[in-house]
């Protein structure tokens, strides 16, 4: 099978919204192209290209007189990301067939990793790997294209946890869920999985909607 090598371009996108994911820019932040050409070794055209593929997937703004900035999401990006969340992830649960082993290990070492983080009080990088668990989850879908869409969503699920003033209080509760649902996933108890999954988006949707409301 003849595989496309990937773009420049949209390897510089790629690394830029892994950064977003990461949670290494912040809303509000510019992001100038001669800074990034350094920071990506990447061609000034190049990095161009790839903040326009950034905000198509309104992940960034451009400001007359201010270039380029990481976008502030509001209560409406929210209720749309978690529409999709619920589609995407419950549908990834509801699945007849069962999480494959090689997929399960990936989660379960994810889940070890966010436990790690927790016990050392690295709260940041508890979100980072939560969302990561969550891409895995959407995985199981087994579709590229629905990866890939879903990699934009978690970039902008980051960019409103930046609203949190308190990152140990609002990533601690999610450690153990992520847990016991791929606990739940591991022993295919799927009902369960689902049900646990259907409350964590409600409970994770209503924090952001208190935080983005002061």
């Amino acid at each position: 099978m003849i595989t496309t090598p990937e773009p420049a371009f949209a390897r510089v996108a790629r690394q830029l919204r892994d950064e977003l994911i990461k949670g290494n820019y912040q809303p509000g932040q510019t992001l100038t192209e001669a800074d990034l050409t350094v920071t990506l070794q990447a061609s000034r055209n190049t990095v161009r290209e790839a903040l326009r593929v950034l905000y198509a997937e309104g992940l960034v703004s451009y400001e007359p007189n201010k270039g380029v900035r990481v976008r502030s999401l509001d209560q409406r990006d929210l209720a749309d990301i978690f529409v999709t969340r619920r589609t995407l992830e419950l549908q990834a649960v509801s699945l007849e067939r069962p999480f494959s082993t090689t997929l399960l290990r990936q989660m379960e070492a994810v889940v070890h990793a966010e436990q790690q983080a927790a016990a050392l009080d690295n709260w940041h990088s508890v979100g980072t790997h939560s969302l990561h668990l969550h891409q895995l989850l959407v995985s199981n879908l087994g579709s590229q294209r629905m990866d890939a869409f879903f990699a934009i969503l978690v970039a902008q699920l980051r960019l409103l946890f930046a609203s949190a003033p308190d990152e140990h209080r609002f990533q601690q509760p999610w450690v153990d869920r992520d847990s016991q649902l791929c606990q739940l996933l591991r022993e295919q108890r799927r009902d369960e999985a689902y049900h646990l999954l259907q409350q964590y988006l409600d409970d994770s949707e209503a924090n952001l909607l208190r935080l983005l409301s002061r």
